[in-house]
């Protein structure tokens, strides 16, 4: 199994994990979202800068772009443990999703942002990136 298999299967059980949410919520959400999910990957030593830049700004962006987060994570055993982030993101269907990484990724605000915190050197080398249906048993749709 690859090291990024064991980061999805962790990214994925920690999501399933997590849904104790409220039923009520979760029958009210619509029926034909997407999910996906993002594995960033960080350059020796800049794990702690990426995790502030998504503290700090990359959140309250996705969520001024319609990207609401489900979560998000770093792996728990080495060495993925040193430069990996994981995060998953709701989408209302694949086509908004695409829609709004468009305007995340032209926004000023982000560009600026992105400039700022790689003054030292990038903070991401890697990015995968996987969109994922609830089956129809999913306690979350």
């Amino acid at each position: 199994m690859t090291k990024y298999a064991t980061v999805i299967g962790a990214a994925v059980v920690a999501f399933v994990a997590g849904l104790s949410v409220d039923r009520a919520v979760v029958s009210a959400q619509a029926k034909h979202r997407v999910f996906e999910l993002r594995i960033y990957t960080a350059p020796e030593g800049r794990l702690q800068p990426l995790l502030a830049r998504f503290r700090d700004h990359s959140v309250a962006l996705l969520k001024k772009h319609g990207m609401p987060t489900v979560g998000f994570w770093v792996a728990a055993d080495a060495p993925q443990s040193a430069n990996t982030l994981v995060y998953i993101l709701a989408h209302p269907n694949r086509e908004e999703a695409d829609k709004s990484w468009k305007v995340f990724n032209d926004d000023p605000e982000w560009k600026a942002v992105v400039e700022e915190s790689q003054r030292d050197g990038r903070l991401v080398t890697k990015v995968d990136r996987m969109f994922m249906s609830p089956t129809d048993f999913s306690p979350i749709k």
